[in-house]
């Protein structure tokens, strides 16, 4: 008897480790300690703790004489396939896309032995409305995504909890490709870029393990982050959505509401903690943690070193404009009055123009909104004075 055990990667579907178990003898798609197996399969995971379970369980399973295999599922190129390091994105990318990307494994599923458990899963306490779970629902979110440049397509919480697999999601996404042509082609071609950038963020993670706790910039001198009363009751607001940034609040906004942020708006309020409030980016980091559904270990942490300037960012201080941000993603407001209903009978270029109004305007105006909790160019300029202080360029 053969088991797979499941970590991370609910599926039958796509699911490397479970098909490569499933091809001779039955096999037990759970760990199951008491059962008398020949092999136990898994998916590699990249998390340090993850890491350090798969060599403890290796070596238990050696001292008992059961074979142990893993297999790369979780990501379509296997971090240790290519170099070690990649200063940007743009270098990863050249690497990575010329390496062939597997096509999906389908697991035998006769192979499957009889297994039952009476417990159910239990029933999670959320205050949101959460996602519906599973192989099926993942499936038919993705079925219903229209375009990458007109609509979200919401599959990352199922992509973060294994649901569905990256090469299933990569294999549609190229038929589609293949098969369209100009406007069209370009924007299928983006959605595939963007799954690009999730892989280069486990390849980070593998290759640093404390990719959550320390900057993969080497500085030559100490970031000097705030962390006195007034950073620590602005990053209250910033967690609120009360910062007076309209843009900022909302995403903030739909995060305690929903448990997710767009993309656009996610780094807009990374980047405003970052770099306008001067809040150290793992705090940042670790709200994310506690409030996504979507939660990635690789992605949230490598994407808000990448935001902060600390990451594999081309540009030594990248610092995203709240204000212009706005006027280019969301000009008419419609995202912004969703989550912010204060704003709602407010004229959406005086919306866009808020941090910059005066304190008279705005109380005319929603009285019931706060002012902005940071100047917008002296937030800007502090953030660069810093930084490049930080580089030894001042």
């Amino acid at each position: 008897m053969r088991v797979f055990w499941h970590r991370r990667d609910l599926r039958i579907p796509d699911n490397k480790g479970l098909t490569v178990a499933s091809r001779d003898g039955p096999v037990v798609p759970s760990v199951a300690a008491d059962l008398d197996a020949d092999a136990v399969y898994w998916n590699d995971h990249y998390r340090p703790k993850r890491r350090n379970a798969d060599r403890r369980v290796r070596d238990e399973l050696a001292g008992r004489g059961i074979d142990a295999e893993s297999r790369t599922d979780h990501v379509l190129v296997s971090p240790g396939r290519l170099d070690d390091d990649y200063p940007t994105h743009g270098a990863f990318y050249s690497d990575w896309q010329e390496v062939p990307k597997g096509t999906p494994f389908r697991p035998e599923t006769d192979a499957f032995a009889s297994f039952t458990d009476e417990r159910t899963p239990p029933t999670p306490d959320a205050d949101i409305d959460l996602p519906s779970a599973g192989y099926e629902a993942a499936r038919e979110r993705y079925d219903g995504f229209e375009s990458p440049t007109t609509s979200v397509s919401r599959l990352s919480p199922y992509l973060a909890a294994g649901m569905i697999g990256i090469r299933e999601v990569w294999a549609d996404a190229s038929d589609v490709y293949d098969a369209v042509h100009g406007g069209e082609r370009k924007n299928v071609d983006k959605y595939r870029y963007e799954l690009s950038w999730r892989e280069h963020n486990y390849h980070l993670l593998y290759h640093n393990p404390n990719l959550a706790a320390t900057n993969y910039v080497d500085f030559p001198n100490e970031i000097a982050w705030r962390d006195g009363d007034d950073a620590r009751a602005e990053f209250e607001a910033w967690t609120a959505g009360e910062t007076g940034y309209p843009f900022v609040d909302a995403g903030m906004r739909q995060l305690n509401e929903e448990g997710y942020i767009h993309n656009r708006p996610r780094q807009i309020v990374a980047s405003f903690l970052t770099k306008h409030l001067l809040v150290d980016w793992r705090k940042g980091a670790r709200h994310f943690t506690e409030h996504l559904v979507d939660h990635d270990h690789a992605s949230n942490y490598g994407n808000w070193q990448w935001i902060a300037s600390t990451g594999t960012d081309s540009v030594d201080v990248r610092i995203f404009d709240p204000v212009s941000q706005m006027d280019k993603y969301d000009s008419g407001a419609e995202y912004v009055t969703t989550y912010v209903p204060e704003l709602a009978d407010v004229p959406p270029g005086r919306i866009v123009e808020w941090p910059t109004l005066s304190a008279r305007e705005r109380t005319d105006l929603a009285p019931d909104y706060p002012d902005p909790i940071v100047d917008r160019n002296e937030g800007w300029d502090r953030a660069e004075r810093v930084f490049e202080t930080a580089l030894g360029k001042r």
